[in-house]
């Protein structure tokens, strides 16, 4: 009869294994417009220049070896991906324990003792009077299992959240990559781009110097008047002074590439104390739409899983409404001698059938559940806003990489036309037509405009990068929502 019991009550949670309560989830719908609002001129900007090699290893395409090779080499030794890559570990292993709740588990035990009782005690004293010796030895070998029957789901819920939590791991290694990347190429584009900052103001210091001493030449013949003298040593000290500002940016992006090289301030110095062109802004051919962002950036799979995560427990904190079951048994053997251990008549068995239930705290359970709602609302609305930030990402890339590019065209022909107009004046003053002050004047504002194309170019390279960094940079998701519902 007992036997039939207990084929009954595995019976039936056999047949409720596949119900768990609390809400099933569903991916929730976000409203995306059908094309950027930037994608059309993104797109002309594309016919129109080379092609690029694809946007999976989107720095190649800036066609500078050694950007190329620092965002390789910080992609293996960056200590935030490193974190991120041990946050997997973690997450796995929960994800495996929460597997392991739902199987049976199994101990073994044994023991041996040997006790000497105190004839001073009154146990003691009783077994003297009864001539029954103090000394006892107990063995005992046994081999337990225990299963708490999932009958409401609790667990599932449970193991269904840790797997979430691990999906959400794995997508945040991809995220914290593509942020690696990304801010490593940004920072090499900035490192060059105050490189020739520096070269160019130099060059300013060293025209606004000539500047100086021909008008100090002038003043001591008494040809020119001491106020333009003065305000060529102001603007002389003003164009100096400009540099060592340029060298503390300078400094602090070469120590903060290092430190996202996962080494020590100062270890890039030597291979990039040699200035080097800009890299050049590519094209980016693989924009897709909005709707897209959810399967192409890592950090909307990490936002999207948490909130999977936050709607399971909501079941498993529901199933604490409802009794748990467990079944646990126990066979072993138990004698005072190891002689008698093995024998028929120390065989000892054991068999029981659990039941909790928390009938009279359903108040806290009651506050359990609104707190797992209450996190997932909030999980929702972080899905959603980081949706509208991620576009917002690609719509503010998107805009600066062309406005910053139509200002470098602008800059590009302003500098042309100075460094015609700086040959003329040259020319003109070798013909005696105007003065070296003029010259010198021609040549202050072609470094300026210089100065202002090499910011320019800057910002668009950096605007490229953005650009590739807001669309996901080429990260592929390893585990789709199918192959989820599969593996669980």
């Amino acid at each position: 009869m007992r036997v039939r019991s207990l084929a009954a009550a595995l019976l039936a949670s056999s047949l409720l294994a596949g119900c768990a309560v609390g809400p099933e989830y569903h991916r929730p719908l976000v409203a995306a417009p059908a094309a950027f609002m930037g994608g059309a001129a993104i797109a002309r900007r594309a016919a129109a220049g080379p092609a690029t090699a694809g946007d999976t290893a989107w720095w190649g395409s800036f066609g500078d070896p050694i950007l190329a090779g620092l965002v390789v080499k910080a992609l293996d030794q960056n200590l935030d991906v490193a974190q991120t890559i041990a946050r997997v570990t973690q997450a796995r292993a929960g994800l495996h324990e929460a597997t392991a709740a739902l199987l049976p588990s199994g101990t073994v035990s044994g023991s041996a003792a040997a006790v000497k009782l105190s004839k001073d005690t009154l146990q003691g004293r009783q077994l003297t009077a009864f001539g029954i010796g103090r000394d006892t030895e107990a063995y005992e070998a046994d081999l337990g299992a225990s299963w708490e029957i999932d009958l409401f789901g609790g667990l599932r819920r449970d193991r269904e959240a840790a797997y979430d939590e691990y999906q959400a791991s794995r997508a945040g290694v991809a995220a914290a990559r593509l942020t690696v990347a990304a801010q490593v190429a940004d920072t090499y584009i900035t490192i060059r781009g105050l490189q020739e900052r520096i070269a160019v103001a130099n060059q300013q210091v060293v025209t606004q110097q000539r500047l100086v001493d021909t008008i100090a030449l002038q003043y001591r013949k008494g040809i020119a008047a001491e106020l333009q003298l003065r305000q060529a040593d102001g603007v002389l000290a003003q164009v100096k002074g400009t540099v060592p500002v340029l060298q503390i940016a300078l400094d602090g992006a070469l120590n903060s590439l290092a430190v996202l090289m996962g080494e020590q301030p100062g270890t890039y110095r030597a291979l990039l104390s040699r200035p080097a062109a800009i890299p050049t802004a590519p094209a980016i051919v693989d924009i897709g739409s909005p709707a897209d962002l959810l399967q192409r950036r890592p950090d909307l799979i990490v936002a999207e899983r948490k909130l999977a995560a936050s709607n399971a427990r909501i079941g498993s904190a529901i199933s604490e409404y409802y009794p748990k079951f467990s079944l646990s048994g126990l066979i072993g053997t138990a004698a005072t001698g190891p002689a008698s251990l093995l024998t028929g008549g120390a065989t000892q068995a054991q068999g029981v059938f659990g039941l909790r239930w928390r009938l009279f705290d359903f108040g806290r359970v009651d506050a359990e559940i609104k707190n797992a709602r209450g996190a997932n609302a909030e999980a929702l609305a972080a899905y959603r806003l980081a949706v509208l930030r991620a576009s917002e990402d690609v719509e503010n890339a998107f805009s600066a990489l062309v406005n910053r590019e139509d200002q470098q065209h602008t800059l590009a022909a302003g500098e042309t036309s100075l460094a015609r107009a700086q040959q003329s004046s040259m020319a003109a003053y070798k013909g005696g037509v105007v003065s070296l002050i003029e010259v010198l004047d021609a040549d202050t504002r072609l470094l300026e405009t210089r100065d202002a194309l090499a910011q320019a170019r800057t910002e668009t390279a950096r605007a490229a990068v953005a650009s590739f960094r807001s669309l996901g940079g080429g990260w592929k998701p390893e585990l789709g929502y199918e192959d989820k519902v599969v593996a669980r």
